[in-house]
């Protein structure tokens, strides 16, 4: 194969981890990343129904408790779904390089990937875990379908254009709240409420978690259309940008320039306006306050995020260490997605130990990073064994639409001497 020719990521094999790091190697590390910052996130929302209504727990209000919750704001929240998003993206163009390869009509085949991933999508939404993401990619995915065409620049400005509608937007509502006067207690106390209906149902059977599930999906359907499905298509766009300038098929190190610029960017205007964003959501400043920190936070979190790819991209090939941990889950990262949901819930619900609202931020987020260490050391054990991870097989079975091999041949050493007499024989 020609340096910088494109291959499907899924077809990649375990081995290319002992090598130092690659292209393939460097998405599969940076989608093991992502998946390291999604789960420190969600597993906040695991562990109350009041994380869940925009609020702190009453009864943790140390400032320990408080350091915790800023640091997840400012450091993880809204920053790792973009990456996610962004590689979404850019696989986006290895599957139409991979469907050309082999012939097939891509367009029938990415249908069928995206109603795998939606399929999914509500599952994991109604029984595990309402701030599912899956479901969005499928919806964002016809709308890649359809601007697929569009050149590398055309991609980045709409994703620009996407963002900076956005922002406007939340600067309006911020607006219009500022205008219409202070009833932000009232809209907290009701979102105490439901906070501790919440946590009513999340202690009990899984008839009742499955409806306060249910329930979510109905409250956040106008934010999920509105305002999640643009964000991650504009981090898609970029991804698809990316991906048809094949930038990421080259070593890092013909980028110095580029990556630098995002780390420069993303590490003083990302962060500052991350702060900005922990501070409007835990500072209880007020309807517009928090509409502004939001504005904010599309802006800039987009840039954090960047920054952080561009940091891990120019860190891999000094550190194969960093590839070996988290390459393999990236590798598998839909199966250990669905698995940190089903763990989350035997731990923080009633479908197992009921420890909703009884850790601390502390605790709950220790409990994130130990999980994403055991999947890591999983991943890599299972990867020996097998080419794909059970979930990437089947949606991998659905797509191209025949059962692919799951279980990798064994290896064969020959004894030296045996490997002599033959060569002697012929």
């Amino acid at each position: 194969m020609r340096r910088g020719e494109p291959r499907d990521v899924e077809e990649t094999s375990a081995p290319a981890l002992s090598t130092p790091p690659g292209r393939l190697a460097a998405v599969d590390a940076l989608r093991g990343f992502a998946l390291l910052g999604i789960l420190v996130v969600n597993i906040t929302y695991y562990a109350s129904g009041y994380r869940m209504a925009g609020l702190a727990t009453p009864w943790f209000t140390s400032l320990l408790d408080w350091e915790v919750r800023a640091v997840v704001a400012v450091l993880f929240e809204n920053k790792f779904y973009l990456l996610f998003a962004f590689l979404f993206g850019y696989s986006f163009t290895l599957q139409v390089d991979s469907a050309q390869r082999a012939g097939a009509s891509f367009v029938p085949r990415f249908l069928r990937r995206l109603a795998g991933l939606f399929l999914l999508g509500m599952a994991h939404a109604i029984f595990l875990f309402p701030g599912d993401i899956l479901a969005t990619y499928a919806m964002v995915g016809l709308a890649l379908l359809v601007l697929r065409g569009l050149t590398p620049r055309a991609a980045m400005i709409l994703a620009v254009a996407l963002t900076a509608a956005l922002a406007a937007g939340m600067l309006l509502l911020a607006g219009l709240a500022m205008a219409g006067g202070g009833d932000a207690f009232g809209a907290v106390a009701e979102s105490a409420a439901q906070a501790e209906q919440a946590d009513r149902a999340l202690h009990g059977s899984a008839g009742m978690i499955i409806s306060e599930h249910v329930h979510k999906l109905g409250r956040i359907f106008l934010l999920r259309v509105f305002v999640q499905c643009p964000t991650v298509l504009a981090a898609c766009l970029v991804g698809l940008a990316v991906g048809n300038r094949r930038l990421l098929c080259d070593d890092p190190s013909e980028h110095l320039a580029v990556l630098r610029r995002l780390q420069w960017a993303g590490f003083t205007v990302g962060l500052a306006g991350a702060g900005v964003y922990a501070h409007a959501t835990w500072s209880g400043g007020g309807g517009a306050y928090h509409m502004l920190g939001q504005s904010v936070n599309l802006v800039t979190s987009p840039l954090l995020a960047a920054a952080y790819a561009a940091t891990l991209l120019r860190v891999l090939p000094a550190v194969p260490r960093l590839a070996a941990l988290f390459a393999p889950p990236g590798r598998m990262a839909l199966t250990n997605y669905l698995a940190q949901s089903l763990i989350c819930s035997l731990i923080f619900t009633g479908y197992g130990l009921s420890l909703v609202e009884t850790l601390s931020p502390l605790p709950v987020v220790s409990i994130g990073f130990l999980l994403f260490a055991a999947q890591a050391a999983y991943s890599r054990l299972w990867l020996a064994r097998y080419r794909y991870g059970p979930v990437e097989w089947w949606l991998r079975w659905l797509t191209n639409g025949r059962r692919p091999a799951f279980v990798r041949p064994p290896r064969h050493t020959a004894l030296p001497g045996v490997r002599r007499r033959r060569a002697r024989s012929t």
